[in-house]
């Protein structure tokens, strides 16, 4: 029997709502969005987390050129859940989600702090955790420049003041919306404690990705419980350069939502768009760079640990060149 891909699933939830009023059409989207995405979970080998602009896209580029050079499978296609395994079987299914926001919060739950034991807390998950403020600006980005009108929709529903992406200016939504910064800590502190409960989890900081990328990306795969060499990986590595995806996707290579070209002439559309680490320091005075980055310092994790050498780290940060967010 034919059985429908996690996409068209997703745009039969989508497309026949489109018509109806607001409130009904958030309220039927998300109770039907939350059951693909739990499905979509419990169908997974393996789980991301991360918050949007974390380096999740980038991570999925790169481990879908691991098996587009093992099954010589196009370049233009990318795993986001099902997209490799309906074609061949021996290639695990993914699911990534921010486990936070409207529908996305259903797996948050299930693998959150004290939750009951379930079957998505003995899978392999992976957090992929990032400088929040860094986030923040690139979120403020997606936000406002690439965010799915139905996916805009849905978040604003489920926060107590909705953000206009037409009218809101960077540093408020950066400092004082409900989805900033201070939002974005505590986001990035409770998912660095679910994951240390978690029997198979593995927090991966984007810093240390960017930093040392062939033997970081070898270990979340082989927390996967895959195996590829060390050639394969940097092979993978290699096409995950920003500027060869930079290039593919201006190009207009990618045909999914998440790598798709939005804008060609507004560079701050691009999915590859800085991906800098420490990058905020380029949007803000040196006044809002130190308010931010102590409201970080005060509030993360001790076990992320960013903003805690602020000198040091920009120091460290300036020097690094630029990759996808």
């Amino acid at each position: 029997m034919f059985k429908l891909s996690d996409g068209v699933k997703k745009a039969l939830i989508l497309i026949p709502t489109q018509p109806l009023p607001a409130k009904t059409r958030v309220a039927l989207r998300r109770k039907h969005l939350a059951n693909l995405e739990l499905a979509k979970a419990h169908a997974a080998q393996f789980l991301i987390i991360g918050h949007p602009k974390s380096g999740n896209t980038w991570l999925k580029v790169m481990i879908s050129r691991l098996y587009q050079l093992r099954y010589d499978l196009p370049e233009s296609k990318l795993i986001n859940t099902d997209e490799f395994a309906r074609k061949i079987p021996e290639i695990p299914r993914l699911a990534a989600t921010n486990g936070v926001y409207s529908y996305e919060g259903e797996v948050g739950k299930l693998l959150a702090v004290g939750a009951p034991d379930n079957p998505l807390r003995q899978k392999p998950v992976l957090f992929l955790a990032r400088n929040p403020i860094d986030i923040a600006v690139s979120w403020y980005h997606q936000f406002t420049k690439r965010q799915s009108r139905a996916k805009q929709e849905l978040i604003n529903h489920s926060i107590e003041h909705p953000i206009d992406r037409n009218t809101v200016e960077m540093w408020e939504f950066v400092r004082h919306s409900d989805i900033g910064l201070p939002f974005l800590i505590n986001y990035q502190n409770q998912w660095a404690e679910a994951i240390a409960e978690l029997p198979r989890g593995l927090m991966v900081r984007y810093e240390d990705l960017r930093a040392d990328p062939v033997p970081t990306l070898h270990r979340i795969v082989q927390h996967m419980g895959e195996n590829f060499s060390e050639e394969e990986v940097r092979a993978a590595v290699e096409w995950g350069s920003f500027d060869n995806l930079q290039k593919l996707e201006t190009s207009g290579t990618f045909s999914q939502g998440g790598m798709k070209l939005v804008n060609k002439n507004d560079p701050s559309t691009y999915k590859v768009r800085r991906g800098k680490v420490g990058g905020y320091r380029e949007d803000f005075n040196e006044a809002q760079v130190t308010e931010l980055e102590a409201l970080v310092r005060d509030l993360i994790s001790p076990q992320l640990g960013y903003c805690q050498e602020s000198s040091q780290e920009s120091s460290q940060e300036s020097s690094t060149e630029s990759r996808e967010d």
